[in-house]
């Protein structure tokens, strides 16, 4: 016998077979932590656990005497009964393969659905079903070089956990064997052992690490209605008494009639992340989609500029966009240009190199006058927080055109130096910003003298200074303002972005 089962085991063994679980439910019960006891065959596992509990049975016939008078048969002779009798009803099952069985033969048949995991690690841990499993993620064709399993299950099978776990408990605790329930191998962590490396074989042998997940899913119409009596089943489970319980479900679990069915699989890589910095030359052009009470407002933005071509070269199935800071739509943004990075979600190509990426900047470019990408690059994601990493204390460097409505020459504006603002949150951002009030220093000024009534204002502020409002006054939101230290009516007519000052992504030479 391979399986490390101990003697304190064969009760539980017995009992649970009896109750009708499948030979890897037995395992997962005694608390087997050995992975390769999963993996081989699941006639095998049946043929030792029945070798290992009429091993018990010729030594001990005391104990097979009272089994008898407790069952109407031994479990290894109703296992086998039980087999003869699911042959008849599976004969044009494909699913099922029906197995003849001679007497003398211990082994019970796999279409004997299980009591507590529905058939998942009975008909569904083989390499027919990794087969199957591979042949559909080939067909979506995604490139990766490692894979993870995951799997979703019913909620009744850890209803039906439970009811058996109550069905042994007695027995366990006697033999002090598990202290808990949570010591009982999940029915997931089983059918990863059993099944992982199977589809990673059919896969070209790919490593199992999480970058590329193959979902697989379960349902069981017909047993749906289990867990009805609990609301969130997993956490009701963990309070509800055993009495309460026994009320409501029978212990051990009914035997149900049909297996598990397995649901689409599913695909999903993991996201992957491209920074760059972009340059925005445009008045009209906002960062994000303009979408006005449900009504789109520009028939573009830098975000769906730069995220197109990424979104088909890497086919992906959406995007995140985020940058540091942003400008509004009628701003320009110049010099260096501004940080940004895209979540891709769901790529199903992630793998580009240096040339490709550049060649990617090069039809972003191409694709508008609008915008202008550099610096173009995949990061990872914790690269992704140095963009907002300190970005209170990044300074960013500002050229606006003012605008007086007082008479002014070149000696009215050259007091203008370092001052500090304090700034409540403009009015114009309140639907998006909390109120509070903000100090924000704006570092150096200088001016630039056009005429009477027109000059260049350059400053360096402390990120997150609302020009605009600095100018202007906002109502008297920001003091002091332009308007206040100029004594004459001000106002803004153009603003250019010349520089924000974060050293990130790092930057490629052309």
């Amino acid at each position: 016998i391979m399986l490390p089962l101990k003697e304190k085991d064969r009760p539980i063994v017995k009992k649970l077979l009896e109750a009708g679980c499948c030979a890897r439910c037995v395992l997962r019960f005694c608390c087997l932590g050995v992975q390769s006891a999963y993996r081989q065959s699941y006639e095998d596992t049946a043929r030792e656990l029945c070798a290992f509990i009429s091993d018990s049975e010729n030594n001990e016939s005391q104990d097979a005497a009272v089994l008898e008078q407790h069952t109407e048969d031994p479990p290894s002779k109703k296992m086998k009964m039980d087999a003869a009798e699911m042959d008849v009803q599976s004969e044009g099952d494909s699913a099922v393969v029906p197995t003849v069985m001679e007497e003398g033969d211990a082994e019970p048949a796999d279409s004997d659905v299980c009591v507590v995991c529905l058939g998942v690690l009975q008909q569904f841990c083989d390499e027919a079903y990794a087969i199957k499993i591979s042949e559909v993620v080939k067909a979506k064709n995604y490139q990766f070089d490692t894979m993870v399993l995951s799997v979703s299950l019913p909620a009744q099978l850890s209803v039906r956990e439970h009811s058996c776990w109550l069905h042994v408990k007695k027995e366990v605790r006697e033999k002090s064997m598990c202290l808990d329930m949570d010591d009982v191998i999940q029915v997931k962590e089983a059918f990863k052992w059993t099944m992982q490396g199977l589809v990673s074989k059919e896969l070209g042998g790919v490593p199992v690490v999480n970058k590329f997940e193959v979902g697989v899913g379960f349902t069981h119409p017909e047993t749906d209605s289990d867990c009805h009596f609990l609301m969130a089943v997993v956490k009701a489970l963990e309070k509800v008494s055993d009495e309460k319980f026994l009320k409501k479900f029978p212990c051990p679990p009914t035997r149900p009639v049909s297996k598990c069915i397995a649901q689409d699989v599913q695909c999903l890589h993991v996201s992957v992340f491209v920074a760059g910095r972009y340059n925005k030359f445009s008045r009209t052009l906002p960062q994000t989609p303009w979408v006005i009470d449900g009504e789109r407002r520009m028939e573009s933005s830098v975000e769906e500029l730069i995220a197109a071509p990424l979104l088909s070269s890497f086919r992906a199935e959406g995007f995140n966009f985020s940058s540091s800071g942003r400008e509004d739509v009628d701003v320009r943004t110049l010099g260096n240009g501004r940080p940004f990075a895209l979540e891709l979600l769901n790529p199903h190509r992630a793998r580009f190199n240096k040339a490709e990426v550049r060649q990617l900047q090069e039809t972003i470019n191409q694709s508008s006058d609008k915008i202008r990408v550099r610096d173009l690059q995949i990061v990872s994601r914790d690269a992704m927080g140095h963009m907002k990493e300190g970005e209170e204390d990044k300074t960013k460097s500002y050229t606006a055109l003012i605008w007086t409505q007082k008479a002014i020459n070149k000696d009215d504006i050259t007091f203008l130096e370092e001052t500090k603002v304090t700034q409540k949150t403009p009015l114009r951002v309140l639907h998006r910003r909390p109120l509070a009030v903000r100090e924000r220093v704006i570092h150096t000024m200088s001016t630039c003298f056009l005429d009477a009534h027109h000059f260049h204002l350059k400053l360096r502020t402390q990120a997150g200074t609302y020009i605009k409002e600095f100018v202007h006054g906002d109502f008297g939101r920001t003091k002091p303002n332009l308007c206040d230290l100029l004594k004459s009516e001000t106002d803004i007519l153009e603003l250019d972005v010349e520089s924000v000052d974060v050293d990130w992504p790092p930057s490629i030479p052309e």
